[in-house]
């Protein structure tokens, strides 16, 4: 295990983390010994070439998928304790997920879409708080609108809206951008970063762009399911900074 550079413990704790997934052709070895740990507030990039793993590893981290062996801890809970069930609400209260294809419910407005997990709680002030969540991503005049009559770059804006409403302290997100063009994207981008700020919210991004990688005070490098490198921001900086002087 690495250890914490941080003094009152990491929010993210992934013990020899292996995934194994039968197929035709016998067993596929997805995640091989993922050790990694994550600070509260901390922004890291998952990096590396398509088939090294990364959605899979967000998978597991998000609780949507088991590890074979290896631990993952959140906050100090060992998702591999809960039931099915259990790790649903756990999920809904402490997790927020934003994915490449939005996930948007299409017959449900957006209003309806971002107040699903408070709502699911049980929680009486859903809407009211869905309506504020809106909003806070500049939103607030598409609250009736569905998903098929909101622009892709409005429909992943739902979706951070939505990933935000219960305010949890890890947020993951599996290329966000991937569906959006370049202008669209860097608003989105925008928007995601804004509110991990204004939440202190842990960040974990997949991305193939160099640039949204950058932005992340770490970059995580993996390849054929293992960590090859954890760089953070200041050492990646450091060889430019070298021969510009």
């Amino acid at each position: 295990m690495t250890t914490s550079l941080h003094p009152g413990g990491p929010l993210v704790v992934l013990e020899d983390v292996h995934l194994t997934l039968e197929s035709a052709a016998g067993p596929v070895n997805i995640l091989r010994g993922i050790s990694l740990e994550i600070g509260a507030g901390e922004t890291v990039s998952i990096v590396g070439p398509s088939g090294s793993g990364k959605s899979t590893l967000m998978m597991v981290l998000g609780g949507l998928e088991r590890p074979s062996t290896g631990r993952v801890l959140i906050e100090g809970n060992d998702l591999g304790a809960f039931s099915e069930d259990a790790l649903a609400r756990f999920r809904r209260g402490r997790i927020g997920i934003v994915f490449q294809s939005f996930h948007l419910i299409p017959t449900m407005t957006a209003l309806e879409n971002v107040a699903i997990p408070l709502e699911l709680d049980g929680h009486r002030d859903a809407f009211a708080a869905a309506e504020t969540s809106l909003a806070a991503v500049g939103l607030s005049h598409r609250t009736t609108h569905y998903p098929g009559q909101l622009s892709g770059g409005e429909q992943q804006r739902v979706a951070i809206a939505r990933a935000f409403i219960s305010q949890p302290k890890l947020l993951l997100a599996d290329e966000p951008t991937g569906n959006l063009d370049g202008v669209t994207g860097r608003m989105v981008i925008d928007c995601l970063f804004e509110h991990q700020i204004r939440h202190e919210a842990s960040l974990l991004l997949i991305t193939h762009d160099r640039g949204i990688a950058e932005r992340c005070g770490r970059q995580v490098r993996l390849v054929d399911g293992r960590i090859v490198e954890d760089v953070r921001a200041a050492a990646l900086r450091a060889p430019a900074v070298r021969r510009a002087n």
